[in-house]
């Protein structure tokens, strides 16, 4: 049996961002906005980080968080199916040890006629 398996398992995951954003179909949530909730699963083999305890050798989730941020804040998206996409695709471009992600975004507020706790997508895409 190999010490490596040839498809990392290891996870870095980021619960839980919260973002105040104006993404929606409706023109009062274009205008006014609301709050949206993002986790993220990053798969990357982080043998080499565990070994050497060096920044270097992981996915730096400070830098992770920041580009979150910047891509939720960066347009306005009609459906958070776009917006999850957008965020997949955006992590697997500047992290190249990433070598798939996970994207979950909740809307707490979505204007649904009924009561629920929020709406959320969930997205995975792996680098090709």
């Amino acid at each position: 049996m190999s010490k490596r398996s040839a498809f990392p398992s290891d996870v870095i995951r980021l619960h839980n961002a919260v973002f105040y954003a104006y993404h929606g179909v409706l023109s009062d949530e274009q205008n006014l906005g609301g709050k949206f909730e993002v986790d993220v699963d990053l798969v990357c083999d982080l043998s080499r980080a565990a070994r050497s305890d060096s920044l270097k050798q992981t996915v730096d989730y400070e830098r992770v968080y920041d580009a979150i941020k910047n891509l939720v804040l960066g347009k306005k998206y009609f459906l958070i199916e776009a917006l999850a996409n957008t965020i997949a695709v955006g992590l697997l471009k500047r992290f190249r040890k990433v070598t798939s992600v996970t994207v979950r975004v909740r809307k707490p507020s979505a204007p649904v006629k009924g009561v629920i706790d929020y709406v959320e997508v969930e997205i995975t895409r792996k680098r090709r």
